[in-house]
């Protein structure tokens, strides 16, 4: 085996290691998952740029589907191509996955338990120390200018006081405009636009699956088709999962394991559209083999958001090229900025913060993140710690 086969293999694997570590641990929610991407793969690992990275995130939000899978996604695509986004996708989901689907199998025996309740607030907490900490430093990156900083505040209000589905794609939009006008504004340049072949086709591949998923209505092939137009008409992340699954999958599964699933997603680590993992093996006819029907589920979920961000990745890369368009990014960075002090204040603070003890705890994990810089690893041990400490 050659040097550079060995040395694309160890960063495959370095991927698939580091997401599945993540998978584990990363409680929450979205907006969290984001922050611990920035902590774990560019600030520490530094496998991107803090530009970079802003990018992903705003493409996660403009297009449909799981917007932390969608980074992270893309995240493992920038460090080791088409395998490593695979490789990121799998380990990511694949902790997630599992406990659903037992969850689907053996009951909630979990529910109720004092200190599994206490780690899992204790991680929460954790949740928005680490989002605090990469609104900070996105903020320092993205928002020097002062035109800037009045897009990432103003996007911020918005979102906060119109909390909608489509909200962050309408702030998005807003500020692509501002972008635009400004860079009229500042500049001359006629750069032309350059020509995207591969986005093409992955953006057709993904609409094609959509319209064949409409000849499927029974067995696995009506699973994998109603998962699949769910997760194709999601936007603004797994809290938006419940009522888009809703709509499709009704027939399927009842009201009652809709809203456990939703529950449950919600109490485990990964991404929420492992949801459809519970739903995929509570679906499943009796003697049928539950661990494959939730597979299905789960591709379908993810698989439209997925294409969609390997296409428009492409299209983002060649187009950070033209003057106008650079123009356009430095204001979906901001606006990104605000999207993620958004989300600080909700869901991840209001969810999280329930008391006066509560706030102490982020204040003082926020400033040792922020001058000591300990792992993520430390930092949930520590946090656990202090979780089962107050149980008893």
């Amino acid at each position: 085996m050659t040097d550079k086969k060995c040395s694309y293999i160890k960063r495959v694997s370095e991927v698939f290691v580091s997401f599945l570590w993540l998978g584990f641990t990363s409680f929450g929610g979205p907006a969290a998952h984001l922050g611990y991407f920035n902590q774990t793969f560019i600030k520490r690992k530094q496998w991107a740029s803090e530009a970079q990275y802003a990018q992903w995130v705003a493409l996660s939000q403009i297009v449909p589907g799981p917007g932390s899978s969608q980074v992270g996604f893309a995240l493992g695509y920038h460090r080791a191509g088409l395998l490593g986004a695979i490789a990121a996708f799998v380990a990511f989901t694949l902790p997630s996955f599992v406990v659903m689907v037992l969850l689907a199998q053996f009951g909630y025996h979990w529910q109720g338990n004092e200190f599994f309740e206490s780690a899992v607030h204790a991680l929460k907490l954790l949740a928005v120390v680490v989002v605090a900490d990469a609104c900070v430093s996105m903020w320092r990156s993205f928002c020097q200018r002062k035109d800037m900083a009045c897009v990432a505040l103003l996007s911020a209000a918005a979102l906060i006081w119109m909390p909608f589905s489509f909200s962050s794609l309408v702030v998005l939009a807003i500020a692509a405009c501002i972008g635009l006008f400004l860079s009229f504004s500042s500049s001359n340049s006629h750069d032309p636009l350059p020509k995207v072949r591969c986005a093409w086709f992955l953006l057709f591949l993904s609409i094609g699956l959509f319209v064949i998923s409409f000849a499927f209505d029974s067995g696995l092939g009506g699973v994998f088709a109603d998962f699949y137009r769910a997760g194709a008409l999601v936007f603004g992340g797994g809290h938006v999962v419940l009522p888009m699954l809703s709509v499709f999958v009704s027939d399927r599964v009842s009201e009652a394991n809709l809203l456990i699933g939703y529950a449950a997603a919600q109490a485990v680590p990964g991404p929420m559209f492992t949801m459809a993992s519970f739903l995929g093996a509570s679906a499943a006819p009796q003697g049928a083999n539950v661990w494959l029907w939730a597979g299905i589920a789960t591709l379908g979920v993810f698989l439209s958001g997925l294409l969609l961000m390997l296409g428009a990745q492409n299209i983002w890369h060649h187009l950070s090229s033209n003057t106008r368009c650079r123009g356009i990014v430095a204001s979906l960075n901001a606006a990104v900025v605000g999207i993620l002090i958004a989300a600080l204040y909700h869901p991840t603070g209001t969810s999280s913060l329930v008391s006066v003890w509560d706030i102490v705890c982020v204040a003082l994990g926020f400033i040792w993140l922020k001058y000591k810089r300990p792992s993520i690893f430390v930092l949930i041990i520590v946090f656990v710690l202090i979780g089962l400490i107050r149980s008893y």
